[in-house]
């Protein structure tokens, strides 16, 4: 039955053309071709990326934070309460009126006294300003790193001025070193976001975060197989463009440094629309879409890898809209947050303390949060 599964598994027809064989992409000849066993070296090396982000958010961007005074707002610990910390646990962080009525009968606590207890305890698991500014600096550092390594591996190459090379010879094309590592480290970075996924700052669209965490390892890993490594460094080095600039700015947001943190957000928005909206629709796409029918039949493997390219860029109009949003914000108005974050509550319980939180909110600059989770 396993023989059975594998053979179906490898099917030929499932990634390469009708005219193709994996015969035909032997190494022979000085020609080395991406073998799928390779991909076996992706969960080492997000081990790896584990190990460098733990390094370097203790050793470089924690004694960072200390120097530019970011600090972690200090907040009011829940009442001890084991009956409302298991409804808490077992049942749900955000209770509706009806529950918070039948949780007063039960605790003798005031309605205003039990929403305040689930409002400190749900701020008690939201992760602090410092781990926020450690995580946006290793993202920065990371997307500046790969963006770099993708232009050494694209600059001279035919195919990234005229998108037709990408298919010149397809699928027999020669793997090149620096495509090799360059998607690698590409692997190791995402397999290990979601490897950390549940350590990480939590956002509104997690599971977005989740589905384009799997829909960028699925793209690597069959384009990789499939040979479409071509296509698959072009893919990489788009998204990686704009990326350094939104974890830029909000780097820059929690140093407060607001000017340069809305100044480089608006930068962002600027390349995010003209990379995940113009370039990647209209020429990525495109070339995967309409040039490989120039060359070969349609095979399975040509409908999936569209189809996700598909799905990557619905999650792009989606962010296109929070962005949107924020950018609204940031001319019109006060902006205070990330639509994606989880924003901190107020858990004041007297009109005094909530009046000095204010004050203090305001003081500090709160419209420089718009870029930070």
């Amino acid at each position: 039955m396993l023989q059975t599964v594998n053979e179906w598994l490898w099917w030929e027809r499932l990634w390469l053309p009708g005219n193709v064989s994996w015969s035909d992409l032997e190494d022979s000849e000085g020609r080395f071709y991406a073998k799928a066993s390779q991909l076996y070296a992706a969960l080492p090396c997000a081990l790896c990326m584990l190990l460098v982000r733990y390094l370097f958010e203790r050793y470089f961007a924690t004694p960072l934070a200390n120097v530019w005074e970011i600090r972690d707002t200090i907040r009011l610990r829940a009442e001890t309460n084991p009956l409302l910390e298991n409804y808490f646990c077992s049942q749900t962080r955000a209770p509706s009126q009806a529950d918070v009525r039948s949780l007063c009968k039960k605790t003798s606590w005031s309605d205003r006294r039990v929403q305040v207890w689930f409002k400190r305890r749900r701020n008690q698991e939201r992760p602090g300003l410092r781990k926020r500014f450690c995580e946006a600096s290793w993202r920065c550092v990371f997307y500046f790193f790969a963006f770099v390594c993708g232009v050494l591996a694209l600059y001279d190459k035919p195919w990234l001025y005229n998108l037709k090379e990408v298919w010149a010879g397809f699928p027999k094309q020669s793997m090149l070193p620096s495509q090799y590592y360059y998607y690698l480290l590409e692997m190791g970075f995402y397999l290990s976001l979601l490897l950390s996924l549940a350590f990480d700052v939590k956002r509104k669209d997690f599971k977005e975060q989740i589905v384009h965490h799997i829909a960028t390892l699925t793209l690597l890993s069959f384009s990789w197989i499939s040979n479409y490594i071509r296509i698959g460094t072009l893919v990489m080095a788009v998204h990686d463009s704009a990326d350094i600039l939104l974890e830029g700015a909000k780097v820059f947001n929690y140093a407060k440094w607001h000017q340069t943190a809305n100044a480089t957000f608006v930068v962002f928005t600027v390349f995010f629309t003209l990379t995940r909206l113009v370039i990647f629709p209209f020429w990525i796409i495109h070339c995967t879409w309409v040039y490989p029918v120039e060359v070969f039949a349609p095979f399975f493997g040509y409908y999936f890898f569209n189809v996700m390219l598909l799905v990557l860029q619905i999650l792009h109009l989606y962010w296109a809209v929070l962005i949107s949003r924020m950018v609204y914000k940031l001319i019109f108005t006060k902006l205070e947050g990330d639509d994606r974050s989880d924003e901190e509550e107020d858990d004041s319980d007297s009109p005094k303390d909530r009046d000095h939180k204010l004050s203090h909110r305001n003081g500090s600059g709160a419209r420089g949060r718009a870029n930070g989770h």
